[in-house]
């Protein structure tokens, strides 16, 4: 997407703000052992790392051409 790649710092701080949100999630559900509400923050954690990888990829996706 062109929207992308024209606001590199906006991307850039959504990148930031997924990661470290994510690995937070990710380390908190990891103390909670033998819990289920700690398997769920992982889970959310582990899709707000997965979150921040596709933000960077989106500037870096080619759009679909028509045959």
């Amino acid at each position: 997407m062109k929207f992308w790649k024209e606001h590199g710092a906006l991307r850039m701080v959504l990148i930031v703000a997924f990661f470290v949100a994510g690995l937070f999630l990710v380390i908190a559900g990891w103390k909670m052992t033998g819990s289920l509400a700690g398997l769920g923050w992982m889970i959310l954690g582990v899709v707000f790392l997965l979150t921040a990888l596709s933000v960077y990829n989106q500037a870096f996706a080619s759009p679909w051409k028509k045959r």
